[in-house]
C-alpha cells in the first residue's frame, strides 16, 4: 500500500463526525480529534473539519514525523500497521512496540545491540531493523507484525480491564486495529 492508501483507509475506516461520550478524544473528525486538529493549526468547527486538512495532519503526525515511512521502506507490511496504531494509541506505542519486538528477536543481542525502548523511532532503531532484515529477511517482516500486533492486542486489553468504559470499542478494535493489512 501507499501511503495515501493508508490513509484514504483510516479516514474511511473512522469516518466523518463524532463525538461519544466513552471516546476521551472528544470531538473527531475523518479520525482526527479536537486537539490534534488545534495542534496543527485548524481553528475551525470540527464537525466541517476538511478531508484534505485530516489527510494533511495524517501524512504529517502519524506517517512522517514519526518516521514511520523509514520503517515501511524496510519492511512495507510494518508501514499500514505501525501508522493504524499510532493513529489510534498515539505515535509513541507502535514505536515502543518495534522496539521491543526488535529487543526479543535480536538472540541475546547477538545479531544487533538492543535498543532503548522509548517509542521514539530514529537512527539507531532503524539501524537494528535493517541488521534484522538483514539476518532475518523477508520472513522476519511477518514475526515483527505478528508481534507487535501482539503488544497492540495486550495494550487495547489492559485499558479496558483499567477504565471499563473503553468496553464500548473493544470489539471494534480488535476487529478493525489489530493485525491491518498491507
Amino acid at each position: 500500500m501507499t501511503v495515501n492508501q493508508i490513509i484514504d483507509a483510516t479516514i474511511g475506516k473512522e469516518g466523518g463526525y463524532s463525538n461519544h461520550p466513552a471516546d476521551k478524544g472528544g470531538p473527531t473528525r475523518w479520525g482526527v480529534t479536537e486537539q490534534v486538529a488545534r495542534a496543527y493549526g485548524y481553528a475551525g468547527d470540527m464537525r466541517v473539519l476538511p478531508r484534505a486538512t485530516a489527510f494533511d495532519i495524517y501524512l504529517k503526525r502519524y506517517w512522517t514525523e514519526p518516521r514511520f515511512a523509514d520503517v515501511a521502506a524496510v519492511y512495507p507490511e510494518l508501514g499500514p500497521e505501525m501508522f493504524d496504531t499510532g493513529v489510534n494509541m498515539g505515535t509513541s506505542i507502535p514505536g515502543a512496540f518495534l522496539q521491543r519486538a526488535l529487543n526479543l528477536l535480536n538472540r541475546g543481542a547477538t545479531d544487533y545491540p538492543d535498543i532503548a525502548a522509548d517509542g521514539r523511532i530514529g537512527t539507531m532503531t532503524i539501524a537494528a531493523l535493517k541488521k534484522f532484515a538483514a539476518v532475518r529477511g523477508a520472513a522476519g517482516g511477518k514475526v515483527l507484525l505478528k508481534t507487535i500486533d501482539g503488544f497492540q492486542l495486550g495494550r487495547y486489553a489492559d485499558i479496558t480491564e483499567a477504565r471499563p468504559a473503553n468496553e464500548a470499542f473493544f470489539y471494534g478494535w480488535v476487529a478493525n486495529r489489530v493485525g491491518i493489512e498491507a
